[in-house]
């Protein structure tokens, strides 16, 4: 078929649409060149079962648009959809389309395309990884296995609401094809199964129901084409879910790994800056929790204040974090000044986060201390401490732990606050109901500052059975100070540490 006799000339409009194919839900399972799409887009238009945490790929001023369509909820058209793709690009705008999946395996990015190309925008397709492989793949259940499947269909679960129900030839179904993946198939589950037996698969066939497949919310649901229908419905088993029928689906039992991790299907609050998540989100992931990202501080580098003028006089320049590694050096860059402006300085870190930001300007620390707190970091100070000089470019709100101590121990301590935590609770207003219907198990704070802020926040906030988790026993005495009950303390204070800490009380 071809529509290129009434297509205009695509140089008549300025601006394109990027087709991008979300994956099922795993934010890694986007591709490069989908994020690639979403970095340059002026506009995201973007599904319901599109990650939101793609959006983060995209620039804090580009606009974003929710396009999604649950069952039942008819508010955006794929008419209207199509209509507002082309006015965009037709405006000059960079249009990137984010659908859940594959543009074209069951997401109408098919029916998109020839809108686009009928109206002359330029466009392109960044294919997805389709949910029909790997939704299963994270249930454990390849779809294809030598002597188990020679045959894969990938079916439409449900009819198109916009067209002529189309009645599947379940005989054909049934006998022709190994391993059946059935995509929004789960209301209409019943008469799925009717079909197939009908059609003459065996009763005994196993089935596989996977819900929210490849998020840290992944369910999966086992049975046999004669019991599965009243299994979902006695575990209420909903919406959105891939099914998968055939003996290919026995194998989960030997394979499956998602949801076999410490942390699967928890929640975890991440309540660090922006600049600082990402790290903790990464390791709760990798663990299987499902990180909730709410910034309850925001860095604020401290431009104006003066540095001393002879920095080569201090013995000592001590960094208690990677973010007074980044604000020191901005500080040094405005006064025309770089590393070697410290001379024969040595360089403590405290952490290894702290040296890795160190490394990132390419310094090698001279000490990095087993232990992050004051006390144990004073006992482990290499050389003497009593007459040295020494500067601790720091956060304005950091304890007086650390100064007091080198000081009593005979040290000389400059302090320089370098950046200022300034309270950020603007994306918090869901967390008491959160926390009310045990949508979060366990709450993470790195810093004594993120506690503080916390409980200005919401005092007297009632956590319930959620768990509350401290990076150091800094973090943990303001905590108890302000009467919130502490359940976790990491022996090691370190992200790291933290979700060790958090793997130990659940497996518990």
């Amino acid at each position: 078929m071809s529509y290129q006799s009434d297509m205009p000339h695509p140089l008549t409009c300025k601006g394109r649409v990027s087709l991008v194919g979300a994956g099922p839900g795993d934010p890694g399972l986007l591709t490069l060149r989908g994020r690639e799409a979403l970095a340059a887009a002026d506009v995201v238009v973007y599904d319901r079962l599109a990650n939101p945490r793609l959006l983060t790929h995209a620039r804090e001023q580009c606009e974003r648009i929710y396009v999604g369509k649950q069952p039942g909820d008819r508010t955006w058209r794929q008419s209207q959809i199509n209509s507002l793709l082309i006015e965009r690009a037709r405006a000059g705008q960079i249009v990137c389309r984010l659908k859940g999946g594959d543009p074209f395996v069951y997401g109408r990015g098919g029916e998109e395309a020839v809108a686009l190309a009928e109206a002359g925008v330029p466009f392109e397709v960044v294919p997805g990884v389709t949910s029909a492989v790997a939704v299963p793949a994270y249930a454990g259940i390849p779809v294809t296995y030598r002597g188990l499947c020679s045959a894969l269909g990938v079916i439409a679960g449900h009819s198109d609401p916009d067209g002529p129900e189309a009645e599947l030839r379940y005989a054909e179904l049934a006998r022709g094809l190994d391993t059946l993946v059935f995509l929004m198939g789960v209301e209409n589950l019943p008469q799925i199964v009717q079909g197939l037996l009908a059609g003459g698969r065996d009763p005994e066939t196993p089935i596989a129901l996977v819900r929210w497949g490849t998020w840290s919310a992944q369910e999966t649901l086992v049975g046999t084409l004669k019991s599965i229908v009243d299994q979902v419905q006695t575990a209420g088993f909903g919406a959105p879910a891939v099914t998968v029928v055939g003996d290919v689906v026995r194998l989960r039992e030997k394979i499956r790994w998602w949801d076999v991790r410490p942390l699967s299907g928890r929640r975890v609050l991440v309540t660090r800056s922006r600049e600082q998540a990402s790290e903790l989100s990464r390791l709760l992931e990798e663990a299987g929790a499902e990180p909730i990202e709410l910034p309850l501080i925001r860095l604020e580098p401290i431009e104006d204040g003066p540095l001393p003028e002879r920095l080569d006089q201090y013995d000592w320049v001590l960094f208690a974090s990677a973010n007074a590694v980044a604000c020191f050096w901005r500080r040094l860059s405005r006064s025309q000044r770089d590393w070697r402006s410290l001379g024969a300085a040595r360089i403590g870190a405290v952490g290894p986060a702290t040296a890795r930001a160190l490394a990132e300007h390419h310094l090698q620390p001279d000490f990095v201390p087993e232990q992050y707190e004051a006390a144990a970091l004073i006992a482990e100070f290499p050389g003497p401490i009593p007459g040295s000089r020494i500067l601790l470019p720091r956060a304005a709100e950091a304890p007086p732990a650390l100064p007091e101590g080198l000081r009593a121990a005979g040290a000389n301590v400059d302090i320089v606050p370098v950046y200022r935590n300034v309270i950020d609770g603007r994306e918090g207003a869901d967390l008491p109901r959160w926390i009310k219907v045990g949508q979060l198990d366990a709450i993470t704070f790195t810093s004594s500052s993120t506690v503080r802020h916390f409980h200005e926040l919401w005092p007297g906030l009632d956590l319930g059975a959620c768990i509350l988790a401290c990076i150091g026993p800094a973090t943990a005495a303001t905590a108890c100070e302000l009467g919130l009950p502490v359940s976790v303390v990491a022996e090691q204070h370190t992200a790291e540490g933290l979700v060790e800490a958090l793997k130990a009380v659940f497996s518990r």
